[in-house]
């Protein structure tokens, strides 16, 4: 069982949940995830806490490999009306900001997000202290760079320890500095290759050992639609593949695009486990 403190609401759960990927962003890798008006934003939060979702996770910056990189202020201007309108309409909602920027999480945190997911690791100058200051639960991403170079970044003499030692040293810090609640991400795609991906899923019951919730980001990503030679709009059916193996290695948090296949998988994968 996990409890987290959400900024004073407590989310709490003993089996796996669904974070959906809500990117109000012109150019994510998957195109069906682009969020262009408030419409469309608001009807995608509706369907995915229809569906299901614990966590609702807000960006507004592509972190696919060589995006561009937009300014602060165009991030902003993204994310918070984006969180805002949200926590008005659908108030119960858990609301997560994907954001590596210490003024972009800040700014999202007072409109209304409850947990920061930082692809940067803690490497963004005040963000551990932000995460400390502000109760609330904080994701911890593995990568090396930053999505316009960590592409270069992919050799590892042993990827599942170095991985490893990494959240070691990182949990002692952010535990350290007063961070109470923390959630590690190994980072699928990022400064990992097909193979790498794929060594990671299988070696992911490894972190297990950090005794902290695993968030798996498998949806519709490029170790899929290129290992079976489609697109990411055709990759669902293998997405479901890899939850599943993730939920199996102890992924106990799916990010994903569709909440209702995902909350499918966790299903059946929890009848299995407990038959």
């Amino acid at each position: 069982m996990y409890t987290f403190n959400c900024n004073g609401r407590l989310l709490a759960w003993d089996e796996p949940i669904v974070m959906g990927i809500i990117n109000v962003t012109p150019d994510s890798f998957y195109s069906g995830s682009r969020i262009q008006t408030s419409a469309a934003l608001l009807n995608a939060a509706e369907k995915m806490l229809k569906e299901g979702a614990s966590l609702l996770d807000v960006g507004g910056m592509s972190t696919r490999p060589s995006a561009t990189e937009i300014s602060p202020d165009e991030e902003l201007k993204r994310i918070i009306p984006a969180i805002e309108s949200i926590s008005r309409h659908f108030p119960e909602a858990f609301i997560s900001v994907d954001s590596y920027r210490l003024e972009v999480v800040r700014d999202a945190i007072a409109s209304g997000a409850c947990m920061i997911n930082d692809t940067s690791g803690g490497n963004s100058p005040g963000m551990i202290d932000l995460a400390a200051e502000s109760s609330v639960p904080y994701i911890c991403m593995h990568m090396r760079g930053t999505p316009q170079t960590m592409q270069s970044l992919t050799h590892y003499n042993n990827l599942i320890g170095e991985v490893l030692d990494y959240f070691i040293q990182r949990k002692a810090v952010y535990v350290q500095r007063g961070i109470k609640d923390l959630i590690i991400d190994p980072g699928f795609g990022f400064a990992k290759n097909k193979e790498q991906n794929f060594q990671l899923l299988k070696g992911l019951s490894v972190l297990k050992i950090l005794e902290l919730p695993i968030l798996a980001g498998l949806s519709r990503k490029s170790s899929i639609y290129k290992t079976l030679g489609i697109t990411a709009e055709e990759a669902l059916n293998g997405t479901t593949v890899l939850n599943t193996l993730a939920l199996h290695n102890g992924a106990s948090i799916l990010r994903v695009h569709d909440v209702k296949e995902a909350i499918e998988a966790i299903k059946l994968w929890t009848s299995y486990a407990k038959s």
